[in-house]
């Protein structure tokens, strides 16, 4: 089996919306990507937040994995959970 280490210099950003006010919704993590906090900026403190981290943007929300723990914090504000 292969040892991974957990590289904290990893860091990677999710657009998950966008409100008006030109605020963005996005989700923040470090090392794995699987692991993220929910984050709200204006748009020039998030372009800001995402060059001074030099983070990796990945694939928009929609692409995330399904099932019964694939969701987030917007998600249920929209929606009715079982």
């Amino acid at each position: 089996m292969e040892d991974q280490q957990f590289d904290v210099t990893r860091k990677f950003v999710r657009v998950t919306g966008e409100r008006d006010g030109g605020l963005v919704e996005f989700e923040f993590s470090v090392g794995e990507p699987e692991l993220a906090a929910e984050l709200i900026m204006p748009r020039a403190a998030f372009a800001a937040f995402c060059a001074d981290n030099r983070v990796t943007l990945l694939e928009a929300a929609s692409a995330r994995p399904e099932g019964d723990f694939a969701w987030n914090l917007h998600d249920a504000t929209h929606q009715r959970f079982r």
